[in-house]
């Protein structure tokens, strides 16, 4: 059975991982669902992860490259 869940189970984790997020925006975050506009204070916090995430993504190789040539130099 693993081997045949193994090809949707990174969209199946993903989903899992976005749930999780608004749980906790929704019911953890009291903070975020004063003034009455709940949906668009969860629907903001999970747009900004999405944005964080894929700036991560496609510059994280790009930071890690400055940060190894800082430590060389550092390190002269």
């Amino acid at each position: 059975i693993v081997l045949q869940v193994l090809p949707i189970l990174p969209y199946a984790l993903s989903f899992a991982a976005g749930a999780m997020i608004f749980i906790v925006v929704e019911e953890v975050i009291p903070e975020s669902q004063k003034g009455g506009h709940t949906d668009l204070a969860t629907m903001g916090l999970i747009l900004g992860f999405i944005v964080m995430m894929s700036l991560d993504v496609s510059l994280g190789w790009k930071l890690q490259w400055i940060a190894n040539q800082l430590k060389f130099f550092v390190y002269l």
